[in-house]
């Protein structure tokens, strides 16, 4: 019995020091975040998006919308993107052999004619079944296809595009009319070393959308959706904008991400055989342009917001967190040899660690965790002593770690404006530490199973549509007096 409490106290000291280096690599983010959303604010100006827009040497830009069975929030999306403010710009809808009225809703709503046009397949995809124009917006086109899976489809977009810079969005995303010039700014102003730019997700549920655009920011009444409000808030403000400053950001969000055409290509464009082809994508990008000594960079600019439907049932959620864990998993295995390489400087030494350690392996670690440590209270193997340091380690590091990315949505960019938004926001914050971050621990250590047994289904992605019953209906763009 002695050795085996000695063991079980061993156990338990390894899971503490986990714990608090998690906790280190958060704290050392949310600072990295805070210095670079500070000189973020201070040196954005409207006046320069005016510039940009206005200027001949802004490049054009091709839109990819790669849609599957989504025939509900579709249009909203493209009335949303038909209203960008950009000089120069495509949108090219792939139809991935949808089996509802997705193609349908398209034609009618778009008055879409087939046309011909030469494809130059520099990227392998699925085959093409048709091509259509919009008569009504001749910079709409649609292809339909076989399905293949969402990365075949931003493939074949790639193929299509006639600019030299395209931006992949999810078909159920609505982008404000400023996000693309913002997310263009760093390569007008980088020129030929920036390869790629993110913008910030939002969740949408809960506002007022007309026309595709969303005219009153609000708050979700579902419980799921506003614990997603503040994962999104910690994720985008305090992770990805610290990896950011790094020069080490790994994902960019399939739902709003802009990339320089030729590199894609040249790297053979997007993985067909993972579900995190977002995110396995930007590693081939880093690894790339460390093993060819490019000066190129990767980043993520916080404030072109891209608007998008969060699921607000729990088993849709599981379905999608499951999925997010896997493509994290297979990215990981797949570029395993750069973990810890220092011929890949920050990427290999602090980035992908962070992302194996803390991101893929801390929910199982935590679900074992408190597993072991109810298991030690109930039979006297847990001092009160390392209880509260574990209790302190875990929840309370967590609440602050939500909390401050609250703040730092208050203190920098303010789309919830009302004093009540922040209060329940600030609620939220300390109430997900109690049972939402648990849940989310089972969903991605089951991710592991799904792995192991190679299981790269998708599962069916429920869609209420983004101008459901919080929402204003969508009026058709001609008689909406805009």
């Amino acid at each position: 019995m002695e050795s085996f409490q000695t063991i079980f106290t061993l156990f338990n000291g390894f899971i503490m020091f986990y714990v608090v280096l998690i906790n280190c690599f958060y704290l050392t983010l949310f600072l990295l975040s805070f210095g670079k959303i500070r000189d973020y604010m201070k040196r954005s100006r409207y006046g320069e998006y005016l510039e940009i827009n206005s200027s001949d040497l802004t490049p054009p830009v091709s839109v990819l919308v790669p849609a599957y069975n989504e025939e509900l929030t579709l249009r909203d999306s493209l009335e949303s993107l038909l209203q960008l403010n950009y000089p120069e710009y495509e949108i090219i809808v792939v139809n991935d052999g949808s089996k509802d009225r997705t193609l349908e809703v398209l034609q009618e709503h778009f008055h879409l004619v087939e046309m011909t046009q030469i494809v130059r397949y520099q990227i392998p995809t699925k085959k093409i079944k048709g091509l259509y124009r919009s008569t009504l917006y001749p910079n709409l086109i649609v292809v339909d296809k076989e399905n293949g899976g969402k990365a075949d489809a931003l493939n074949t977009g790639i193929n299509i595009s006639s600019y030299p810079y395209f931006c992949g969005i999810d078909a159920d995303s609505l982008l404000e009319r400023d996000a693309l010039i913002k997310a263009m700014r760093p390569f007008v102003e980088g020129h030929d070393e920036i390869v790629a730019c993110g913008g910030i997700i939002r969740i949408a549920n809960g506002c007022k959308i007309r026309n595709g655009r969303v005219e009153e920011v609000n708050i979700p009444k579902n419980i799921l959706a506003l614990h997603q409000v503040i994962e999104y808030l910690r994720s985008f403000l305090m992770g990805r904008i610290g990896m950011s400053s790094l020069n080490s950001l790994l994902i960019i969000s399939g739902a709003f991400g802009i990339f320089r055409k030729r590199d894609v290509i040249q790297i053979g464009g997007y993985d067909t055989g993972t579900v995190g082809e977002d995110m396995e994508l930007v590693i081939r990008l880093q690894k790339h342009m460390y093993e060819t000594k490019s000066s190129g960079k990767v980043l993520f600019v916080p404030d072109p917001v891209c608007w998008t439907e969060a699921p607000e049932n729990i088993s849709v959620l599981r379905k999608q967190r499951t999925r997010w864990a896997l493509g994290l998993i297979e990215s990981m295995y797949k570029h395993r040899k750069i973990i810890f390489n220092p011929q890949y400087r920050t990427m290999g030494l602090f980035t992908m660690p962070y992302f194996f350690l803390v991101e893929m392996l801390g929910p199982p670690i935590e679900l074992l965790g408190l597993i072991l440590f109810g298991f030690g209270l109930a039979y006297g193997l847990v001092s009160i002593h390392f209880a509260m340091l574990f209790l302190i380690a875990t929840l309370v590091f967590g609440i602050f770690l939500s909390m401050t990315a609250v703040l730092l949505e208050e203190y920098s960019f303010r789309k919830y404006t009302k004093v009540s938004h922040f209060i329940k926001l600030f609620l939220f914050s300390i109430v997900e530490n109690f049972w939402y971050r648990q849940v989310n621990a089972v969903w991605r250590t089951y991710a592991f199973l799904r792995f192991f047994r190679k299981d790269h289904n998708w599962g069916a992605m429920e869609r209420k549509g983004l101008t459901g019953s919080n929402n204003v209906p969508t009026v058709p763009k001609d008689t909406a007096g805009l």
